[in-house]
């Protein structure tokens, strides 16, 4: 196991954010690096005592490295505000990533240099080893657990993200200009173009075999066959995918239609478009890919491929 110490503002609601995360096997919250013995909750909310309210981390590296973990730290907090999460204001709030480990900090820098190459403003996170933590009294400890109702300023859309985060966007890279060329003609104009290939004549319409379909043009995972339907319209039909954030959504106004369009998070490339007139016993969305946007990798490749982490995925 291995162990990071997290400020996102409120710990009450990092807390329980950090929990629900694959690999993350153990959450406690207190104060961290500032310079009074044993302080009370009461004496670090009068913001002068240098205490942030943190969260420890213990997870397994094997299952969460320790980048993925960090990216999805990012997304609980805003990481250009200064002092300030959500309504909570005051240093005791800021955010922060204290380590133990002298090996993490080249890691975290390098996560910290990607991030601020996303953002237009500075990032505002403090980066510095552990100098002290003092674990806060229980009647904070696993708050939103005892109390469902309590206050939280990270979204339960958020929560439910950090519950189901299971492929790492850093294992991932654009494509460049030579691997868009290695496309077919077909591919590339769906991809780059939001083209529709022609329904029943595509390659995965009725592919029913169990595996998992990636990116076309990054290979990063998007769906899963245990979640893939017949729907009758001739193109690859998903409830879900197979993590809330690898794909994004945009309003698709073309052809006369007002559409969601579905495109990949790493590699930008255009998929197709999400109804929500899918099953409702699985959750009532339609997910309509084109398979030119896809590669099929069947269940009994995907460990020699590089995705035997999400075989248990696969029913």
């Amino acid at each position: 196991m291995a162990e990071i110490y997290l400020a996102g503002g409120c710990f009450w609601d990092t807390e329980k954010y950090l929990s629900l995360i694959r690999g993350v096997t153990f959450t406690e919250v207190g104060y961290a690096n500032g310079t009074k013995d044993k302080p009370t909750y009461e004496e670090v909310c009068t913001g002068t005592t240098g205490y942030a309210e943190t969260v420890h981390v213990v997870y397994d590296p094997q299952v969460l490295p320790l980048e993925f973990l960090l990216e999805l730290y990012y997304e609980s907090i805003d990481p250009t505000s200064v002092n300030r999460q959500g309504e909570d204001v005051g240093e005791q709030y800021r955010t922060g990533i204290y380590y133990t480990d002298p090996d993490d900090l080249p890691i975290i820098e390098q996560s910290i240099k990607k991030l601020a190459e996303r953002l237009d403003k500075p990032v505002a996170i403090e980066v510095k080893p552990l100098t002290s933590f003092w674990r806060a009294e229980e009647f904070h400890q696993k708050y939103l657990d005892k109390n469902p109702e309590g206050y939280c300023h990270i979204p339960k859309s958020k929560m439910l993200r950090a519950a189901r985060a299971v492929v790492n966007p850093t294992d991932y890279s654009p494509p460049n200009e030579e691997k868009l060329k290695n496309l077919s003609p077909l591919q590339y104009d769906v991809t780059q173009n939001a083209a529709t290939e022609p329904p029943f004549k595509n390659e995965y319409w009725d592919e029913r075999r169990p595996g998992i379909y990636v990116d076309i043009t990054t290979g990063e995972p998007l769906f899963v066959s245990t979640d893939k339907f017949d729907s009758g319209c001739g193109w690859p039909s998903f409830a879900r995918p197979i993590d809330p954030a690898v794909v994004t959504y945009h309003r698709d106004t073309s052809h006369g239609m007002d559409r969601i369009e579905v495109r990949s998070r790493v590699g930008n490339a255009h998929l197709g478009h999400v109804f929500d007139d899918g099953p409702e016993k699985l959750g009532g969305l339609r997910y309509c890919i084109n398979s030119a946007a896809l590669r099929f990798i069947p269940k009994e490749d995907m460990e020699k491929e590089g995705y035997g982490y999400l075989i248990e995925f696969v029913k």
